[in-house]
Parts: C-alpha cells; structure tokens; sequence
C-alpha cells in the first residue's frame, strides 16, 4: 500500500458511506427528467454526502458555464475530430483530488441515473473517454489531479495513480536508478490508468512484454462504490482489467507495476531509406528479421511520404527506428549478423541513457532535459482516423508496391509497423486478455491526419477505409485482429444503453480473440446492470428471466 494512505480515512469513508448511500437513496433518486441545474444541485448534494473531503467546486468542478471547462476538456484529448461544436459534451467535469471523490462520484451517477464516462488521459482515438454519442446527460470524471508516484527500487517495484503520465513514471523511475525502467508506451504523455487497461506496448516489449504483463497488483473502485485492491477483487476481475479495455468494469486508481532491468548505456538509432533508396527490398527483409532478431533489439517502422529528390518530388520514406539494450559495438554485430540490408553504421548510432532513449524514441530533440516529462502535456493533437491490424506472414513486394501508390494518393498518411517475437511470443494468449501473441510478426497501425476540420473529414475517412479493404488479404484473419487501444468504431459499436453481446462479439473477437467470452462472463458478474459501458464496452450476458 503506498506510503499516502491514511487508514482512518478509509474507516471514516466506510461509515460515510454506509449510511449517506442510504440518504441518497431517499433523497437524491432522479424522478422525472430533472434539469441541467438540479442534476448538478444534486449531485452536489449527493457527493457532498458521500465523501469526507469535500470538492472545492472552483477547482474541481467544471459546469459549461465555467470559463475553465473547455480547457479542462481539451487538456488531454489527442483528437480533435471530438471537439467540435457539434460533440455532445458532458453535463459537468469532475477532477477528483482524493479516491473518494471518485467513490462518491460512482455512487451518485449511480442514483441520479446519470450516465459517467471517466478519463485517465492519453489517445483516446475515438473520444470515448469524454464524448458519449450514445446516452445524454452523461458526466466526466478526470483522473488527471490523481497522479502520485511512488517508487520502490529496493522492492522493483511502483505505485502509480492512474493520472500520472507514462513520462512521469518513466521520470520517476530514472529518478532513483538508471538501470530499472518499465515496458510501456512510446508516447509520454499516455494517462497510464487507461494505458494499461487495453496492454501497453513499448520499446521494450520484445524483452519484458507489455505493461500488462508487468502489474503486480491495482486498486480499482467498483460499481459499488468499493476500493478493491487484487486480493479484494479476485483473480478473475484483476486479469480482465489488465489488457480488457477501459471502462468496462471499473475505475483505476491506481497501478503497482514491476520494474525491470535495463543496462546504464543503451543505444538508438533512426535510418531512413525512399523508394528510390530501395525501401521496398529493405522493408522486405525487415518482415523475415523483426520478430527474430535479438530480444534486446526493437526496431520499428516509420511509413510516410516526403518530397525527395533531386525534383523535391512526393516519394514514400521508411524510417527504422530502434532501441538496443546494450552498447552501439554489441548492436553493430547483431545487425551485422540479421539485418545487414539496412546498412546501419557506428555514425548512425547514439549510446545514451534509457531514460534519454525515452526522450528520443518520443520525438525529442537531443538537447531535451528529461524534465520535460513532468509536463505530462502531448505534442500530437489532430484530426484523424485510425486503424490497426496484426500480420503473421510477410506481405509480398508486389502488395508493398500497391501500398505505396495508395499511400501517395492521400495529404498525409501515416503507417507504424511494431514488430513482435521475444518475450511477446513466449507469454501465453490466454495470460492476459490481450491475445495477440504468438505467430504474430508485427502490428501495423494505420493513420490519416488532417487540420481542416469537419471539412472534406469524408474524404480522409474514404480513403483509409479503402486502404484498410486493400489490407485484407495480407493481415490476420479468422477474426481479423485489432488493437483495443486503437480503439475503431467502424468495427461496430453499442447502441443507447443496448449493449448487445451479439453484436459486441464483432469487435470483442477482433480485440480480444478467444479471451471476449471470459471477459464478458466477468462483466456479467462484477457489472451485471451495465453501469460503466461506452460505445464499445464489454457487454453483460442478457439476464435469465
């Protein structure tokens, strides 16, 4: 238990709320419609009663009318198609200062009838996290103020509240040593309460797996109302929390995660090659070598198009960018010995600490302090569309060929093939609700971005669905995989407050595989009324009659 608990606290919250539940139920039960200010007086009333700090309504309570509500909304939100004027937007945004806020914020959503979305932040590439564009009134709570650290080197381990950013845990880390890091994301300013819940995937995932396979222990509020650690809330629950998507069954407060080992002296690398550099025949070569190279090496593919050349003509560019764990002469020999096309030099190659290799694989530039991952604050923020898949076999020249002449029909296309192997191929599918490990030779991750706003939006939205079609034949099938954290609601999505098994099973397979069934019959029993659902929630099993 991290060193800020107080146990009275906990005392005082359990006869709090033993006995002003029951209050709300007499006094605070919805009736008919009631109106935007009596939602908000209520819940007031209600959270007032529920939680023994009070929430300073200047600070932590934002209505429309607050001039600090539409930054408060935007703070965290990467895409920005979720912020136009026409997004419904929530009733009032909530930035819980203590855990019991968020118990109290669970309890009288619950009895008010209002619908809760909760954000960590972090990509949320389809806004579900503080847009609902299925139920109205809905509110927000924003973990973002929940964001203590708290390492322990002697222990390998950390406590990490779901507001804090992977930046900031990385930060920390490095803080107190610099031969411990954690396996997760390669964008910093991941919320990692939401982070984690759908797997966590990073530079060193082909040496210690995903964030998923490194958390020791959470503490989750339930919809109940209930803190529940992992003893508490039972083998079942605490494997479909790590990997089964946000929002289905709980809110992250807080992650204990186990650090791993990483040398004092790592190496980066980024080596760009067009086609006229003989991207295709390289790229070729980077499928039959990147799920088996050394586990200590992760190079993964940057896809866009550039003017280049002596004309400054539009051209595709494939950008390997890697991290090593160990010195640059070590790398030299392992790419020697597997990947020799590349051609990487000593002159490519950067020997530098991990937690600067944080910096660089984020987009930085040399000279960045690693202070700069205390900001927590993203460098991406677009309008765009996004798509994943899994490939298990090597996509032919003739098929990368149709690639890049799609790629160069649109502004700005983007594409990041991850490689697998290692350690991914070593963990069982079944371990964790995220399936996708064995025989998978990389991810790919498909992106079309664009700055003009609802403006020809349908053109950019035509075109990656017809890449994604031309995809088909080359990427996994039977179901055709997806990431959960690249969530895709061109998959399908739920209904107002209908959320369907059967239709839910078109995405839930494509996300999670064998592994949706399990999910759901733990839905059913921790959640059965379908308190926390969103667009694509894990649906409860219909009730018996």
């Amino acid at each position: 238990m991290a060193f800020w608990r107080i146990p009275i606290v906990s005392l005082l919250l359990l006869l709090l709320l033993s006995s002003s539940t029951m209050a709300a139920a007499s006094f605070y039960s919805p009736r008919k419609g009631p109106t935007q200010t009596s939602i908000q007086e209520r819940f007031i009333q209600c959270f007032n009663g529920n939680s023994p700090f009070s929430i300073p309504l200047s600070t932590a309570f934002f209505t429309p009318n607050n001039p600090s509500f539409s930054s408060v909304l935007q703070s965290t939100a990467q895409n920005l198609r979720y912020l136009v004027p026409s997004m419904p937007k929530p009733e009032f945004i909530i930035t819980p200062l203590h855990e019991s806020h968020v118990q109290a914020a669970v309890i009288c959503a619950k009895w008010l009838n209002i619908h809760l979305r909760v954000r960590s932040g972090g990509h949320d590439y389809e806004g579900l996290s503080f847009v609902s564009q299925i139920e109205s009134p809905f509110i927000l709570v924003d973990l973002s103020k929940l964001r203590s650290i708290y390492v322990d080197i002697q222990g390998n381990s950390a406590w990490v509240e779901a507001g804090a950013t992977v930046g900031e845990v990385y930060y920390r880390i490095a803080e107190k040593s610099n031969v411990h890091g954690f396996p997760a994301g390669l964008c910093t300013s991941l919320g990692i309460g939401g982070h984690i819940t759908g797997g966590a995937y990073g530079s060193m995932m082909r040496k210690y797996g995903l964030g998923v396979d490194n958390v020791i222990d959470a503490r989750m509020v339930d919809v109940n109302g209930r803190v529940l650690d992992r003893a508490a809330m039972g083998e079942d629950l605490f494997w479909a929390i790590r990997g089964g998507g946000g929002a289905s069954f709980g809110i992250i407060l807080e992650w204990k995660i186990k650090l791993v080992p990483v040398p004092a002296t790592v190496t980066v690398f980024t080596v760009t090659k067009s086609l006229e550099q003989g991207a295709t025949k390289i790229l070729s070569k980077w499928q039959t070598v990147a799920d088996k190279l050394d586990d200590d090496l992760f190079i993964r593919v940057i896809i866009q198009t550039a003017n280049a050349g002596k004309n400054n003509a539009k051209t595709v560019t494939t950008s390997y960018n890697a991290l090593f764990l160990g010195d640059a002469e070590r790398l030299l020999r392992v790419m020697q010995q597997s990947f020799p096309e590349l051609g990487l030099t000593r002159k490519d190659c950067t020997e530098t600490t991990w937690i600067k290799s944080v910096l660089y694989i984020a987009g930085y530039s040399s000279t960045t302090p690693p202070e700069v991952l205390l900001q927590g604050k993203s460098t991406f923020k677009n309008y765009f569309k996004a798509k994943s898949d899994f490939v298990k076999e090597a996509i032919p020249e003739t098929a990368l060929e149709g690639l890049w002449k799609r790629l160069l029909e649109e502004d700005s296309p983007l594409m990041i093939w991850n490689p697998y192997g290692g350690m991914m191929a070593r963990i069982s599918e079944s371990e964790t609700p995220f399936p996708h490990r064995q025989g998978t030779k990389f991810k790919i991750q498909y992106l079309t971005l664009w700055q003009d706003g609802d403006n020809n939006a349908s053109k950019h939205f035509d075109w990656i669905r017809r890449l994604y079609n031309y995809m088909a034949p080359y990427v996994s099938m039977f179901p055709r995989g997806a990431y959960v954290n690249y969530r895709d609601l061109d998959l399908g999505m739920n209904t107002n407050m209908n959320t369907s098994f059967i239709e839910a099973s078109q995405w839930g397979s494509r996300y999670f595989k064998d592994n949706f069934m399990r999910l759901v019959k733990v839905k059913t029993r921790v959640d059965p009324n379908n308190f926390f659902r969103h667009e694509q929630s894990i649906p409860p099993l219909p009730v018996q009659a």
